[in-house]
């Protein structure tokens, strides 16, 4: 998951806007450190608690994990809250359990889905908009 998130932090650029799902342990959390480790980040952790972290580099990684907000059941009502569109266009956003209330924050994204139901991890990729047409990895 580490090597597959340094792949496409690799092709990030300002704006871009990557959603994560999965079940818990999945590896989302680990795909987004490979991101990271791409944009010269070496410090990415779980925001599960405090729901966003911004992480300062050339490129800046914004890391958002609405778990909490949707066991609330109101998580489109606190994304708003998070205020995320100002900063969003010159930082790299990845969103950990980025369903419908996320994938409005787009129109261009990487929606990535992580199944452990298998012994081997299998992971979907949707390059949704004219940003990510063509993406190959």
């Amino acid at each position: 998951m580490f090597e597959l998130g340094k792949r496409i932090g690799a092709l990030c650029s300002a704006g871009d806007l990557i959603l994560l799902n999965g079940p818990l342990g999945a590896g989302k959390t680990v795909l987004v450190q490979g991101i990271g480790s791409a944009l010269g980040i070496d410090d990415v952790t779980s925001p599960t608690f405090v729901i966003s972290r911004i992480h300062k580099a050339p490129l800046p990684l914004i890391h958002v994990d609405v778990y909490r907000l949707l066991e609330a059941g109101k998580a489109s009502l606190y994304l708003d809250d998070l205020d995320l569109d100002s900063p969003r266009e010159a930082a790299v956003t990845v969103i950990e359990w980025g369903g419908e209330e996320s994938a409005r924050l787009g129109e261009d994204r990487l929606e990535i889905t992580i199944d452990r139901s298998e012994e081997v991890r299998a992971v979907t990729i949707n390059a949704i908009g004219n940003r990510w047409a063509g993406l190959a990895l």
